[in-house]
């Protein structure tokens, strides 16, 4: 197996990387050539600092591409550290891509190059953010670690709750809470049977794209916190995000409206027979009409009827996902370092 070390972006490997990464254990959209490398651009929407450098490394065998260690060189917690890219604020999860069956003997491989090529370089650790603790990686890297010399240390960092869909909207209710089905019945109902006109709005043409973004950042940024969040360089980010999510076909960007007023929005991605719920913004001049809940269900109820397999929270504890029915997965965080 030979590593090839990119400074750049390797744009020839594009359409390869995407391929192996839809034989990966975690085929999730944050792990796309065009998302990281859009990612890198602006380093996160600022995250990390400009002198953060590119150290991505594919391994090979003869011609065949057989996994790919996605990582930049960076400082972080007072150390020089190999990290993932993408970690750690806006890209929930995180993971190496190598197909499943190649998978114990590319870790092997990869951390003792690590090992030989890159930690007598003054590289403190291999830090690794948002790992699904289920992923085949965690596993594998606490066996392969010991061949390398490394210590590894696992910590748990987030919830990360999901909804599995039956494929039918009233199916999906029956299987939540009697007290919660019925609360979302109701809020429902009386949207629509409101004296203002409540509709759902999709984002479906190109031409609408730039304008129904700006109309998200400007709800999102009703949140203080979140508006302290969306920096200069962190609006760009999004800008680019849901510009290549459109491009690519991932985009589900959703509006209630009230006669005509945007009261709330839902920014995901339709990836993989998936929704990734990834942002949201509200009006609160709106409340009345519940905007937020409301819009929620009529996405549930899109998804069912369009057999999406499941609903996807990403990270994040918020009481609400509960009370839709999600149940828990976590993430968590790897550090690789050499026995001292």
């Amino acid at each position: 197996m030979e590593f090839t070390y990119y400074k750049t972006f390797p744009s020839e490997l594009k359409e390869e990387w995407n391929q192996l990464l839809a034989k990966s254990a975690n085929d999730v959209p944050f792990l796309r050539f065009e998302y990281l490398a859009d990612w890198w651009q602006t380093r996160g929407g600022g995250e990390w600092p400009s002198e953060a450098e590119l150290a991505i490394l594919v391994a090979h065998e003869g011609s065949e591409l057989v996994g790919i260690a996605p990582l930049f060189l960076t400082e972080h917690e007072g150390r020089k550290k190999l990290m993932l890219l993408g970690c750690i604020e806006i890209s929930d999860f995180l993971d190496l891509i190598v197909s499943a069956d190649r998978s114990r003997v590319f870790l092997e491989a990869l951390l003792n190059y690590i090992s030989d090529q890159l930690m007598p370089q003054g590289i403190h650790s291999v830090d690794l953010y948002n790992l699904l603790e289920d992923s085949p990686t965690v596993q594998q890297l606490s066996e392969a670690r010991k061949a390398a010399g490394f210590e590894v240390n696992k910590t748990v960092l987030q919830h990360a709750p999901f909804i599995s869909l039956p494929g039918d909207w009233e199916l999906y209710l029956e299987s939540i809470d009697k007290k919660q089905r019925h609360e979302i019945r109701r809020k429902m109902r009386r949207a629509a049977e409101a004296d203002a006109s409540v509709e759902v709005y999709f984002t479906s043409d190109q031409s609408n794209v730039e304008e129904d973004t700006q109309a998200f950042l400007g709800l999102m940024a009703q949140d203080p916190e979140k508006a302290v969040f969306l920096t200069p360089a962190m609006r760009e980010q999004f800008k680019i995000s849901i510009q290549r999510a459109f491009e690519n076909g991932w985009l589900q960007l959703a509006f209630l409206q009230v006669d005509g007023e945007n009261a709330a929005a839902y920014l995901n991605m339709d990836y993989q027979n998936r929704i990734w719920v990834y942002n949201s913004g509200l009006d609160r001049r709106f409340m009345e009409y519940s905007p937020g809940w409301v819009l929620l269900g009529h996405l549930l109820m899109w998804a069912n009827e369009n057999k999406r397999s499941a609903f996807d929270f990403l990270r994040g504890n918020e009481d609400y996902k509960y009370k839709f029915g999600a149940v828990d997965r976590f993430v968590c965080r790897v550090t690789l370092s050499k026995k001292i």
